[in-house]
């Protein structure tokens, strides 16, 4: 689009500004006298042009037959022997022979040629036709078509119709007539003709180009005298002579006068009215007159008066000079032209003699039109000059002017004011055309280009009469515009009638004939050669088209918002291309920018008025009829409407610096949206008065529905804020479906483990890992993610209240994951504690069955144990918790768990000013191991498990049972949650096959969160109420609304499960793991087979040591075979159905298992007091060492190519293996180098911690200070070292990481701790141990009293605080 600047350019043209001078305006110019002019007048004048028209076109002809004696007439023809000795002397070559089929493509032909099916015209005369039967006739003789089809010589066939031809054209003829024979020549050549087109349609000449080439140089020789050929004899009947033309008298009758009809149309002027006015005025109406009038003309204009255009009609001098330079040879031309239509004029008038006229390259006007006219079927013409004319008589300047200089009228043919007589003509004219629906586009000459405007008829009436009346070319454009302008704004026009008149205006005429641009006055668009009253006339017009058009583009913009808007292009073409492109045209910038203020003022109260209808048509008048759709409805049509017209403007968004679209959107969407804020209020208000919920899908949609309209808006309006916050307004829909979804969450975990029998579906013969668990999983987290991704895909935009929506769906999913994993364990606890075969027949056996069957077991020494028969499905629920392991920590890094809670502790508030709440609290709860437990069964030994309770006999966990142990080591850990202090019951149990399970022993323990207000773990030795005491780690963690904790909170329950389910089928496999372990297995090896203890003892006591040889490597490895087998065969059923990774898991604990069975063969558990147990002998720890390395070689299970396919290397080389390999450097110390390497140790490491205390300013307490004895420090329970977190453990990255730093920290910070197991062997350490004990108890009472203190300072800024700490 133009811009505003670039439309009001023509305030800088000089040729304009010469014209703003009024003293330039008001000087007397040839055309200041106007009055008022009638139809009758115009009508008048123009029918003495068409009169006029008639009296100097080319008068009528007509034949006259004169007899003349015939002439003989001399022809000579074409010898065929001379034609036929290029193809004699080259007969044999085959490139001049006919092609094979020729012959018959041919007769097809000739038969077309007879049928009048040929299409070249020359083949149609009848004569052609007669010779062309009679050689056909010939050509289908067999005898010579046979012979032609094997020659194929052109020559034959030539001479065979020429002798035909010859035969047939002389038939008739006389001796003495030989004109027949040129006709041969003409037939044969046709024949010729035929014969290459044959050639050529068929592709043949391009093989014969020499055939080709000598055929078309006979038919050219042939066709050398080819004329004429019927004799003179045969005009006139037969009789001869001559005809001459003669003229025709004129008839002065209307019907042969053209114009004069065109008058009588135009001017709607009966046949009768216009015949007698012909017939009054004829004698006036004369081409003496019309010859007086220029004469007249040619005098005042070389007088510079105003009868016509003079000098001061023209702004410039040379302007004026050019005109009449030009009108000077275009008046003689005329005057010439009268003269030789009526010659007599010429005698009649005494004077000087004037050269012949002879069109020269003059005026295009006069040359065109003499050769126009000159054509006998072209009547427009007034004149035609083609025979020499004697004007010696004429003399322009030899009589008096018929009127003073104050006669109006001059001139008979011309008008007082031709200018304007000339706009009443084309007015009516123009009006008349309009009119006719039948009209046909005007041709084009050499003046003006073909337009539908005006029909022909009525452009030669137009043309005429400016020649006539002398109005120039510029003048009769401008004034043809000025009467398209008045039609327009009348409205009897259209837009594309005003673009063909410009286009009519600014367009050269083509030539159609000559296909060239006609030669045109330089004055005709050069506007400085105008007249002034034409330039400031032209000015005048652009004016008043631009001020209706800009009319007219308002009323159309305010329909632009309508379904169908008219279109604009048209009026923008106009003002574009025709009126801001014109250098006359001038606009102010205040207009334009007043007609844009008040466009945009209409469009804005037109998008109120659509607004209001798309209201009223999408919402119901009755508030209580409001729904969530209606507001959608009406978001979708202003959606709707708000695309429609950004696509109906795309390419052109502004009009006149109007956007329309910016205007519709800036009025309508504020306006919807804050009825929306309205109409949502309202609904829900209604909603809550009938006690009713919208529906929850409803507001869903609704607030994808603003959400894109918000969007819209920000595009749109981008400085403009949205009237309010959607979110904060339908966030109570995405909380309710979040307690609905928690509310269900649970039922549909339950069926789906319902619904499960927990089998590996897979269409592979063997199952891929990723295949190898059931559908039940598959299913809940099928849930878990529809639950997700309904959220997500809402796309809400309050980043806070998203990430408040994902903490709380993470809690329902932990509540999920949780519920399973109870459901999965519970099963599976039922299906790994089922009874054998073996022991549901013991258990149908007496009791003195009982005792027989033991005695009888221990005297054959029974070793061999069979394989615990693992079910599948108990198998396929531990890949259950792997999948699902593996499932939520793919779904933590959709949610992106990290980013929401950074979201959240952003937007919150300083902790002193958050609100006080009920808090909750996680207590982690670590049953480690017990001591010295009461022994329950008749070997003198027990099968303890743990059970705790609430002080309301709640069971809150129950722990694996540990057989044949008074020492057990557990190592389980649960969590309880509390809100305040709660006191804990630990029952420890003996399990029995049959009857009741026995009360070893019970403790209490009271969980107070005041007591853990520094959020560290402390380890606890309870003194059972029996004998023997149980040591817990406790720690506690504050239950935050937090999605990195509920994350966390979710894997470590999955964690928790699958090791409790490892541990369950490893406990399997752990009673003959100790078994094959035990010292007594270890005493049967060194014995030699010998297998009562008694004997065994009393040899190895009584023989000298020298005597006694060790095992050689074949009996250590035969001793551990029976154990290898075992673990085989139970691998072989867990590999069927396991993963690789949870083999590995499982592999990993049996790993555990051997490495604490061996442990527990070399030295005591950790403790201050002495142990009863005895070290072992030189060749007994090369054994243990020895099974140590068999062991860690099977485990590994390296193949033939050195590839591993059992545990990796650095889960084996654990921190555990390293202390039992350096336990054998230590071994067969004295108990004073123990007892100083022991104290080195511990200052070493003390020193290091605090060192890195200091450096580091770490609050937590140093690693290993925690009391690992008993006494007083293990009733008051203090800190121990750091213990894995729930925020640790909330995805599998941050589990491995901190798995790592464990192992390394183990790793770099070795301690004393199996030099004081070992001590317990040597009573003599006794007191030694007592003070070490005390001195641990002091170095970590003083880092947890730092500890608490610097806690205590950083969150209360200096100054102890009473309230816990609240994690953020």
């Amino acid at each position: 689009m133009a811009s505003l600047s670039t439309r009001s350019r023509g305030t800088g043209n000089k040729r304009l500004n010469s014209l703003q001078q009024s003293d330039r305006l008001q000087r007397q110019s040839s055309y200041t006298r106007k009055r008022q002019i009638t139809s009758q007048d115009s009508y008048l004048y123009a029918l003495r042009v068409a009169f006029l028209t008639y009296l100097l076109q080319p008068r009528q002809k007509r034949l006259q037959h004169v007899a003349a004696a015939p002439r003989p007439i001399n022809r000579s023809t074409t010898s065929m022997a001379d034609l036929m000795k290029d193809f004699s002397v080259i007969r044999d070559s085959k490139s001049t022979r006919f092609p094979h089929g020729f012959m018959a493509e041919l007769d097809n032909r000739i038969t077309g040629v007879l049928m009048g099916k040929e299409k070249m015209p020359e083949f149609s005369e009848a004569l052609v036709k007669r010779t062309f039967a009679v050689f056909l006739n010939v050509f289908k003789a067999p005898q010579f078509r046979k012979s032609m089809e094997k020659d194929r010589r052109v020559e034959d066939l030539l001479l065979i119709f020429f002798s035909n031809a010859t035969k047939e054209l002389q038939k008739g003829k006389s001796p003495t007539d030989d004109s027949w024979k040129l006709m041969v020549d003409r037939h044969v050549a046709l024949f010729i003709r035929l014969i290459s087109s044959t050639l050529k349609d068929h592709d043949w000449t391009r093989d014969r180009p020499e055939l080709t080439s000598r055929l078309a140089t006979m038919e050219k020789k042939l066709l050398m005298h080819d004329q004429d050929l019927s004799a003179e004899s045969q005009r006139n009947g037969g009789a001869g002579g001559t005809s001459i033309e003669v003229e025709v008298p004129r008839s002065y009758e209307v019907k042969d006068m053209p114009l004069v009809l065109v008058v009588s149309r135009v001017f709607g002027v009966s046949y009768q009215q216009v015949q007698d006015d012909i017939n009054s005025h004829k004698d006036v109406w004369t081409e003496r007159a019309a010859l007086q009038d220029l004469k007249t003309y040619q005098t005042y204009l070389s007088l510079n008066t105003k009868k016509t255009l003079n000098s001061d009609d023209f702004d410039l001098e040379d302007a004026y000079e050019m005109w009449k330079k030009s009108e000077i040879p275009d008046l003689s031309q005329m005057v010439l032209a009268i003269v030789q239509s009526n010659p007599e004029l010429a005698k009649s008038t005494p004077g000087g003699s004037l050269p012949q006229f002879k069109p020269t390259g003059g005026s295009t006007e006069y040359q065109d039109m003499s050769r126009k006219m000159s054509e006998p079927e072209n009547n427009g013409s007034s004149y035609v000059i083609d025979q020499p004319v004697d004007m010696s008589g004429l003399n322009l300047r030899d009589e008096p002017l018929r009127g003073s200089a104050d006669d109006e009228d001059p001139y008979v043919f011309i008008p007082p004011d031709p200018r304007a007589y000339y706009r009443a003509v084309l007015k009516e004219a123009l009006t008349y055309d309009l009119q006719d629906a039948g009209l046909q586009p005007s041709e084009a000459t050499s003046e003006t280009p073909s337009i539908k405007l005006l029909s022909k008829q009525s452009a030669e009436l137009l043309n005429e009469v400016a020649l006539r009346w002398r109005v120039p070319q510029f003048s009769r454009l401008v004034l043809f515009l000025d009467v398209i302008r008045e039609k327009y704004e009348a409205q009897e026009i259209d837009l594309d009638t005003l673009d063909a008149a410009f286009n009519y205006v600014k367009e050269q005429p083509v030539d159609k004939k000559h296909n060239r641009m006609s030669h045109v006055s330089p004055a005709l668009f050069d506007r400085t050669k105008w007249t002034v009253a034409d330039y400031a006339l032209n000015g005048t017009i652009l004016s008043s088209l631009h001020a209706c058009l800009l009319r007219e583009l308002f009323e159309v913009l305010l329909q632009c918002y309508e379904a169908k808007a008219p279109p604009l292009g048209p009026i923008m073409y106009v003002l574009e291309h025709h009126i801001y492109e014109d250098s006359l045209f001038s606009a102010t910038p205040e207009e334009l920018d007043q007609f844009m203020e008040s466009l945009k003022e209409g469009l804005k109260l037109r998008a109120a008025d659509v607004y209001r209808e798309l209201l009223s048509k999408n919402i119901p008048d009755t508030k209580e009829e409001w729904e969530f759709f209606h507001v959608i409805q009406l978001g979708k049509a202003v959606v709707k409407l708000s695309e429609r017209i950004q696509k109906r403007y795309r390419k052109n968004p502004e009009i006149m610096g109007v956007n329309p679209l910016m205007i519709l959107v800036e009025e309508i969407l504020p306006s919807y949206a804050a009825d929306a804020r309205d109409l949502v209020a309202r609904i829900m208000d209604v909603a809550q008065e009938k006690h009713e919920d919208v529906p929850i899908q409803d507001g869903f949609d609704l607030y994808k529905e603003l959400v894109e309209i918000r969007r819209i808006h920000a595009d749109a309006l981008p400085g403009r804020q949205f009237a309010f916050h959607i979110e904060g307004l339908l966030q109570d829909f995405v909380w309710r479906w979040i307690e609905m979804t928690d509310a269900s969450l649970v039922g549909w975990v339950e069926n789906a483990v319902k619904q499960d029998n927990f089998s590996v579906i897979s269409e592979n013969p063997v199952a891929m890992d990723d295949e190898r668990h059931s559908v039940s999983v598959v299913d809940i987290f099928r849930s878990f993610n529809q639950s997700i991704e309904q959220i997500v895909n809402l796309n809400w935009d309050d980043d806070l209240q998203y990430a408040k929506f994902m903490t709380t769906m993470s809690k329902t999913i932990g509540v999920g994951l949780s519920r399973y994993c109870e459901l999965i364990e519970q099963m599976f606890s039922k299906e790994m504690d089922r009874l054998t075969p073996e022991q549901e027949a013991a258990a149908q056996q007496s009791r003195q069955d009982k005792w027989m069957q033991m005695v009888k077991d221990g005297w054959s020494n029974r070793e061999k144990m069979e394989p615990f028969q693992f079910l599948q499905e108990s198998l396929v629920k531990l890949n259950n918790i792997e999948y699902a392991t593996l499932r939520l920590d793919k779904l933590e890094r959709e949610v992106n768990v990290d980013a929401c809670a950074e979201v959240i502790q952003k937007h919150a508030p300083p902790v002193a000013q958050r609100a006080r709440r009920s808090d909750n609290y996680v207590f982690t709860i670590k049953i480690i191991e017990a001591e010295d437990l009461k022994a329950c069964d008749i070997n003198g030994l027990s099968d303890p498990y743990v059970v705790l309770g609430d002080e309301y006999q709640k069971r809150l966990a129950k722990t694996r049972t540990i057989y044949a142990n008074l020492n057990p080591r557990w190592d389980e850990t649960i969590d309880i949650t509390t809100q305040g202090p709660l006191n804990i019951i630990a029952t420890i149990w003996d399990w029995d096959t049959l009857g009741d399970h026995d009360c070893v022993g019970r403790t209490s323990l009271k969980l107070d969160p005041s007591h853990f207000r520094d959020f560290m773990p402390r380890e606890y030795w309870l003194d059972l109420d029996t004998q023997g005491r149980l040591l817990l780690r406790v720690s506690m963690e504050g239950e935050r609304d937090d999605i990195q904790f509920y994350f966390g909170k979710a894997f470590r329950t999955l964690k928790r499960t699958e090791r409790d389910m490892t541990r369950k089928i490893t406990d399997k496999l752990s009673a003959y793991i100790h078994h094959c372990l035990s010292r007594q297995a270890l005493r049967n090896m060194l014995s030699r087979g010998i297998t009562m203890s008694s004997i065994s003892s009393y040899f190895q006591k009584t023989r000298p040591q020298s005597v006694a040889t060790g095992p050689t490597q074949r009996d250590v490895t035969n001793a551990l075979e029976p154990l290898f087998n075992y673990f085989n065969d139970n691998f072989a059923i867990m590999k069927e159905t396991l993963t690789d990774s949870a083999m590995v898991m499982v592999m990993t604990r049996l790993w555990k298992e051997v490495l604490a069975t061996i442990e527990s063969l070399l030295v005591p558990p950790l403790s201050d007091k002495p142990s009863q147990q005895r070290p072992l002998t030189q060749q007994e720890l090369d054994v243990v060492f020895k099974w140590l390395q068999l062991l860690f070689d099977f485990f590994h299970a390296v193949d033939e190519d050195g590839v591993s396919c059992g545990v990796p290397m650095d889960i084996l080389k654990s921190p555990k293996y390293h202390e039992l390999q350096n336990l054998n450097f230590f071994y067969f110390e004295t108990t004073e180098n123990l007892v100083r390497t022991s104290e080195s140790m511990a200052a070493a490491t003390a020193q290091r911690q605090q060192a890195e205390q200091a450096k580091m300013n770490r609050l937590s307490a140093p690693a290993a200070m925690g009391h690992q004895f008993g006494g007083a420090a293990g009733l008051l329970g203090l800190p121990t070292r750091k213990h894995k977190t729930i925020m640790l453990s909330r995805n599998l990255g941050t589990m491995r990481k901190a798995k790592e730093e464990k192992r390394k920290e183990a790793q770099a910070d070795p301690n004393d701790d199996i030099i004081l197991r070992i001590l317990r062997m040597r009573p003599e350490a006794e007191r030694y141990l007592k003070e070490r004990s005390r001195q641990k108890e002091r170095l970590a009472a003083a880092a947890a009293a730092e500890m608490i203190v610097r806690q205590s300072l950083n969150a209360g800024g200096g100054r102890m605080t009473g309230t816990l700490p609240r994690m953020r």
